[in-house]
């Protein structure tokens, strides 16, 4: 543990503004670096710079807030090997701990105690081909699946990817409406119609923040 470092953008303390866990006080550890290059991504100063902490001094930083949610975040977080290490070592810790990953990358090693918000890429996000499909088996009642809706193509896509691998028997899946390009209404709207058995969320740090870093 001593000599384990990864590269961190920033650790910071905010409200939850996406999964199930929407709302509570969060520290958010944003790991540097991601080899996807989605359309409409809000974090892109996290794909170089950062700075390299040992799991000591990340897990200083965490406790220092005084919270009981973490969200290890990107970037694309499980890119840097010692991830894992670090998810592991704040389950230890006794924190209810998150991983927001790409799904692009391997999660089937991914500690069991942390749940696991996979974001399935959409044909609209640019990335589609980078989707890992096989991690969706390794996905349980713990996790959660997001995927993000730029347009009704990309709703009618997800339809059928649930469909297809029966999502919403295996984990919570959520639909989020691709800020700035779809109407928040229609995708809801479209919920509604289809009776579609996921959950619509909004990013709440955008409502309340906007595009402010480190929020």
């Amino acid at each position: 543990m001593e000599d384990t470092r990864l590269r961190i953008t920033e650790i910071f303390h905010s409200l939850q503004g996406e999964s199930r866990s929407v709302g509570w006080p969060t520290v958010f550890i944003r790991l540097t670096g991601c080899p996807l290059r989605c359309t409409y991504c809000d974090t892109s100063y996290a794909f170089s710079g950062g700075e390299w902490l040992s799991l000591e001094q990340i897990l200083a930083r965490v406790q220092a807030y005084r919270v009981q949610h973490v969200c290890v975040t990107g970037g694309e977080p499980l890119a840097q090997r010692d991830c894992l290490e670090l998810l592991s070592q704040l389950c230890a810790a006794g924190y209810e701990v998150s991983l927001e990953t790409s799904g692009a990358l391997d999660v089937s090693a991914v500690d069991p105690r942390v749940s696991i918000v996979m974001d399935l890429k959409t044909p609209g996000s640019g990335e589609l081909t980078k989707n890992l499909y096989e991690n969706i088996a390794a996905l349980s009642a713990n996790d959660q699946l997001k995927m993000v809706i730029c347009d009704q193509d990309d709703y009618a896509w997800a339809k059928n990817i649930m469909a297809e691998y029966d999502l919403s028997s295996r984990c919570e899946v959520l639909l989020s409406p691709c800020h700035g390009k779809l109407k928040a209404t229609d995708l809801a709207e479209w919920i509604l119609a289809d009776q579609l058995p996921v959950r619509f969320q909004l990013q709440l740090h955008k409502i309340l923040w906007g595009e402010a870093q480190g929020r």
